[in-house]
């Protein structure tokens, strides 16, 4: 009979985190609830962090399996231009301690802004917010007379100052210089945008694009004409759509050419909210106040042709599961954005409580987000990509 043969003393290595694949550890990643928690996650040690700054496929494979994170609403009324902050409030707050942190974090009254300068003390203006898009909240100082532009993110603290633009912008006028600004963010770089200014009244003006790079205003080289157009509605990849009082088309403008087009528009949308689908798709939303009710209209890719849809926003069990308080028999509903796919929406009653909900085209699911006050202008705030989670940039910002 054989000796027993000795137990070998070396044992296997145990397998840990540290020894997946990049590829893994994306996939682990992935399944992560939410930005700020893949952001906790991520700067838990330089492997992690490696693995998702090296991906760009991952970075819109999250953002695909991700619903938009909204941290909040600025609230901005004429008679006060500076903002006010609402933040979502989760049910239960240590459920997410990430998202959180996410809000402990945000600059939400905007405090690390300098003082407005080459502002008159008779003007009693500061800084007014003008937009708020992918994470920058645009401001401009004084309203009526732009002389500087501030592109700021609460969340990183990144700041960038402009100065307002040429007079030639506004058909050589000095002391009034209405105009809209509007952040249009860049499509292949997260870190990167352009501020456009709109005149606010037509006759000779000319449309004028900032890039952060040269901190130079690209003036059109015509005099625009939109006699029927309302307010810029929408900016993304690298075009701007404007609303139309003509319920045929809307126009549009190509940022890279300066050239202007149209695209159709469904028939009887008068006010609508323009905004874009989780699949990148254009669409438009408007609520109706008599029966609560949302129409989304999605323009299909390719056919150019819209399909619409109607939801009942919100029936007895609704109010009654979100606890929405609604007293009023005819609650005032107001659609404010859509950010990929979800309609930000506002309930106003004649007596508080007032809301910022949410609602998902796709899956049908309404959230209350936080309790708002009766401003004229609601702007979300959603959560951008982290410049910690992307590649290192060696160029500067401006500041």
């Amino acid at each position: 009979m054989a000796p027993p043969q000795k137990k070998s003393s070396r044992q296997s290595a145990p397998t840990t985190i540290l020894a997946l694949s990049d590829d893994l550890l994306r996939e682990v990643f992935l399944r992560l609830p939410s930005l700020p928690s893949l952001v906790r996650a991520a700067l838990a040690c330089p492997a992690f962090l490696r693995a998702v700054r090296s991906s760009p496929a991952f970075r819109r494979r999250f953002r695909d399996l991700h619903s938009p994170t909204i941290l909040g609403a600025f609230l901005v009324d004429e008679d006060t231009p500076m903002s006010t902050f609402a933040p979502v409030r989760l049910r239960d707050r240590r459920s997410d301690p990430d998202h959180a942190a996410a809000l402990r974090g945000l600059d939400a009254f905007l405090t690390r802004l300098p003082d407005a300068i080459d502002v008159k003390k008779d003007d009693g203006e500061d800084w007014t917010m003008s937009a708020c898009c992918d994470g920058y909240v645009l401001l401009v100082t004084p309203q009526w007379n732009t002389k500087k532009v501030a592109v700021y993110d609460p969340l990183t603290g990144a700041l960038h100052l402009f100065p307002g633009p040429p007079d030639e912008v506004f058909g050589g006028q000095s002391e009034y210089t209405a105009a809209e600004f509007h952040v249009i963010p860049s499509e292949a770089d997260d870190r990167s945008f352009r501020v456009l200014c709109v005149p606010k009244e037509d006759g000779g003006k000319q449309i004028a694009i900032l890039s952060p790079d040269t901190r130079e205003w690209q003036i059109s080289p015509t005099p625009w004409s939109l006699q029927d157009a309302d307010n810029v509605k929408l900016a993304r990849n690298g075009l701007v759509y404007w609303a139309s009082s003509d319920q045929d088309s809307i126009p549009v403008l190509n940022t890279a050419t300066m050239q202007f087009s149209q695209t159709g528009m469904p028939p009887t949308v008068p006010s609508c909210v323009l905004g874009e689908t989780k699949d990148g798709n254009l669409c438009l939303a408007r609520a109706y106040d008599d029966n609560l009710e949302l129409l989304v209209w999605v323009l299909r890719a390719g056919v150019d042709k819209w399909r619409n849809r109607a939801f009942q926003m919100v029936d007895a069990n609704a109010m009654d599961k979100l606890a929405l308080n609604i007293v009023d028999e005819c609650p005032s509903l107001n659609v404010v954005a859509i950010v990929t796919g979800v309609v930000y929406l506002t309930i106003h009653q004649n007596q508080p409580p007032n809301w910022l909900i949410s609602f998902c085209i796709e899956t049908r699911e309404l959230q209350k987000l936080c309790r708002i006050t009766t401003s004229e202008f609601c702007y979300p705030y959603i959560m951008a990509w982290p410049p910690s989670l992307l590649p290192r940039k060696t160029t500067a910002l401006s500041s």
